[in-house]
């Protein structure tokens, strides 16, 4: 009598930041990869703010990731605003 063989292959991945503790469960290689690439890139943001630059865009971070139609609107407005200057 033989056991049967497990299946060889992905099945997910965690990814566990030693920087922040942050946790990503990833069910494939690409979004894996995917997760630490941004997470890193993340941190490599964040670590170039300054305290009250981290406060204004994570405001900024919260009210338009709650409204995505506000997201879409403001780059719409700012792709029709001339360079350096106000909008009217």
């Amino acid at each position: 009598m033989t056991t049967p063989t497990p299946a060889c292959g992905w099945d997910q991945a965690v990814f566990r930041c030693g920087r922040c503790g942050a946790q990503h469960t990833a069910p494939t290689e690409a979004d894996y990869f995917k997760a630490v690439g941004l997470h890193g890139d993340a941190h490599a943001v964040w670590d170039r703010l300054n305290p009250i630059e981290r406060d204004g865009i994570t405001s900024i971070l919260r009210t338009i990731l709650a409204a995505p139609e506000l997201a879409a609107e403001l780059l719409a407005l700012a792709d029709r605003q001339p360079a350096g200057g106000e909008g009217q």
